[in-house]
């Protein structure tokens, strides 16, 4: 009988869990624990981290955990590398439920940067005003470009003001309309956006908003994450959980 341990945090996530309950398969959900409040789950949840790998290799032999999914969020690539490596030490199957990367479109001007530390480099230059879509651990990186004003939109109030200093935050929850992204850079007179490839409908609002006003897009590509087996829809997670029993072959997608 499976008893599976989905690592979440995603609306892919949260997509499968309604599936793992509506077919009354032994699941539980975990989240890292970044979001103060996090969607309600048809699953038990557990909050926090593991202890690395080897946490969560003694964590999926104690707990009897027969299939491993990885929803997180496509730059957790801590997490993730974790899970591959506690997977193999502990012998149980793991498959990624991911969202493919956004491509850019020939109306689009983006310029592409390795990591966060690029996108700050990027924005050398004169004062402009900048829509952060990074969410809030990578805010204090831009204080080295501080004569821009920036828009914050976080998931969460923080506990404290961010450091930038000139900065508005929106503190809103997506997905996100076209629409509303739209009357969002035409209000704040944005002039540039920075954001993930984090792929998904739930956060492409910016990016088709940005393409109508032809506005430049600082886009961060993903990190690197070791070979695994990755499907992009949760209902793949349903089938290979009725099949899987050993580890899969890896491959990239």
């Amino acid at each position: 009988m499976a008893n599976v341990l989905l690592l979440g945090g995603t609306s892919e996530a949260s997509a499968l869990a309604r599936l793992l309950a509506a077919q009354g398969i032994a699941a539980r959900l975990s989240y890292a624990g970044r979001t103060h409040a996090p969607l309600a789950q048809p699953l038990p949840t557990r909050i926090g981290g593991f202890g690395g790998v080897a946490g969560l290799a003694a964590y999926l032999r104690e707990e009897g955990i027969t299939h491993l999914v990885d929803a997180t969020h496509p730059f957790a690539a801590q997490i993730s590398a974790h899970a591959i490596a506690a997977a193999a030490q502990a012998g149980v199957p793991l498959i990624a439920l991911t969202r493919p990367a956004w491509q850019g479109q020939p109306q689009d001007r983006w310029t592409m940067v390795p990591d966060v530390a690029g996108a700050v480099a990027a924005l050398a230059g004169p004062a402009r005003r900048v829509m952060l879509a990074l969410g809030r651990l990578h805010v204090a990186d831009f204080l080295a470009q501080p004569q821009h004003d920036y828009l914050l939109r976080f998931v969460d109030a923080p506990p404290a003001p961010p450091l930038l200093p000139r900065h508005r935050l929106v503190v809103d929850r997506g997905p996100f309309t076209v629409a509303g992204d739209l009357a969002l850079l035409r209000d704040q007179a944005i002039g540039v956006v920075v954001c993930k490839n984090a792929g998904g409908s739930g956060a492409q609002a910016k990016l088709i908003a940005a393409r109508a006003l032809g506005l430049p897009v600082i886009m961060i590509d993903r990190p690197f994450i070791p070979p695994r087996h990755e499907v992009h829809d949760p209902a793949q997670v349903l089938d290979w959980i009725a099949h899987a029993s050993t580890p899969p072959a890896l491959r990239g997608v």
